[in-house]
């Protein structure tokens, strides 16, 4: 799993094409998204402690987050590519690849500047992890995240309707 990550974090295609047709490497993929979760959470924190802001997120709430937000962005890059472009792929690949691209959001341990730093990374890591577990062009694999980042919009606005998740927005 290490050296997974850090293959994730040279951007390594290879490393990717390997996680992908590693059907074992699912738990691995949660495991990723679980300690980047923590990172996360962790740095949003010490973040918070230092400009005097509220506590912290809270860990769980966190945790649940990071993986609900896996698991339905890696359906909907899943479901796009394979829908508009005919990608060959299946899901189990897709949160693979998905899960491991986050490896560089443990950089957000570090408060302020590391969650930045990784999110970019990551941002990175998972246009190619997209590109590769859907086995697209740069053009496709764009139009894929484009399309799906306003899909999860729409779920998340919707979503918080329904759980009072706007409730600071319309207060």
């Amino acid at each position: 799993m290490v050296q997974r990550m850090i293959g994730v974090l040279q951007l390594d295609v290879p490393t990717f094409e390997q996680i992908e047709h590693d059907a074992t490497a699912t738990g691995q993929a949660a495991g990723v998204v679980a300690i980047a979760a923590v990172c996360q959470a962790i740095g949003s924190s010490v973040s918070a402690g230092i400009w005097g802001g509220g506590a912290g997120p809270n860990f769980l709430v966190t945790l649940i987050a990071a993986f609900v937000g896996w698991v339905v962005w890696s359906a909907l890059t899943y479901w796009i590519g394979t829908s508009l472009f005919d990608a060959r792929a299946d899901l189990g690949e897709m949160l693979r690849v998905i899960g491991f691209a986050q490896t560089p959001l443990v950089f957000a341990v570090v408060p302020c500047f590391g969650a930045l730093v990784g999110g970019i990374w990551a941002l990175v890591a998972s246009f190619i992890a997209i590109r590769q577990g859907l086995d697209l062009d740069n053009t496709k694999t764009f139009i894929t995240i484009i399309v799906g980042f306003l899909a999860y919009v729409v779920i998340s606005v919707v979503a918080g309707m329904f759980t009072g998740g706007l409730t600071a927005v319309t207060s």
